[in-house]
């Protein structure tokens, strides 16, 4: 029988790359952590981590064992609720969100489905998808109000993301924001060329990452004044006259006097924000019940969309 410990401690060795930093993370001497995976080869007659100088990674098996590992921590969590819903009579939901996602998507979703179900209990949390959505697989979360650019969803190291359910909520097309009396602001779309001498203001970490990689395609390199991590805080700076800044359409509400939002010619920049749930077993029906108002939510906020700019 294969002890869920040591299924544990090897999803922190895959989670970490070494023994030493999973030991720490589980409080453990590496000693031991190396001594509970040579068990569990033992156990399996294979080998689940390949040892170097530079730390382990996992092998074929390694990934297998990782990917149950993820399933069996996710259905002790779902045990653990159902006997908490047994002791007192609630259903508990854990809804992770990214910041512009908890400003404008989760307010709207909550009260429809508070309205049908007024006895749940609703606990938020707040991160990045990298974050929140490797949450969903370990069972620590119910559902993750994510997005990703162009890349894959972020599921964090381990397995990929065949353990999840991936539900398409909308495309977030980003928008180019400057003071309304830029020269270009009175423009209906631009190309991202026209943009090569602007100094740039930049709200995320990743729409930084994600502008240059989209700049170097179009053969220049952007000038980054200020990087924050709220796009509100951008669009400020950008109103004081720093520069022009790349931001979602969900986060161009509520205004901010004096600017204004100009969209990109394709091929044009976007979010895609979605929401990723376990995809191992059914969903349970209040999880159900919320990502359809989350989509409730997104055709209402798309609708918005077509009727200021149609």
């Amino acid at each position: 029988m294969i002890d869920v410990q040591r299924l544990r401690i090897l999803r922190a060795v895959a989670d970490h790359g070494s023994f030493s930093k999973a030991a720490a993370a589980l409080r453990l001497t590496p000693s031991a952590v190396s001594q509970h995976v040579a068990v569990l080869e033992r156990s399996l007659g294979a080998q689940v981590v390949a040892r170097s100088t530079r730390g382990v990674t996992l092998t074929a098996a390694g990934q297998i064992m990782v990917g149950a590992a993820e399933s069996v921590a996710a259905e002790l969590e779902q045990a653990k609720q159902q006997v908490e819903r047994l002791s007192t009579g609630r259903v508990q939901l854990t809804v992770a969100t990214f910041t512009s996602g908890g400003r404008h998507l989760l307010p709207g979703a909550l009260p429809r489905f508070m309205a049908d179900h007024p006895h749940t209990l609703i606990h938020v949390r707040e991160g990045e998808p990298e974050t929140t959505v490797p949450l969903v697989r370990q069972g620590a979360v119910d559902l993750a109000l994510a997005y990703h650019f162009d890349g894959p969803l972020p599921v964090g190291p381990g397995p990929s993301a065949g353990s999840l359910q991936w539900t398409a909520l909308m495309e977030d097309p980003l928008h180019v924001v400057m003071p309304e009396g830029h020269r270009l602001a009175d423009r209906e779309s631009l190309h991202i060329t026209e943009l090569a001498s602007e100094p740039w203001v930049l709200g995320c970490l990743k729409t930084a990452a994600y502008l240059h990689r989209y700049a170097e395609r179009a053969g220049f390199t952007p000038e980054v004044r200020g990087t924050t991590t709220d796009y509100f805080f951008a669009r400020s700076l950008v109103a004081a006259g720093l520069g022009i800044s790349l931001v979602p359409s969900i986060a161009l509400v509520p205004a901010v006097p004096g600017l204004h939002a100009v969209p990109l010619e394709p091929p044009a920049p976007a979010r895609h924000i979605g929401i990723a749930t376990i995809g191992r077993r059914p969903a349970h029906p209040h999880v159900t019940a919320f990502i359809q108002a989350l989509r409730d939510q997104a055709e209402q906020m798309k609708h918005g969309w077509h009727g200021r700019h149609g």
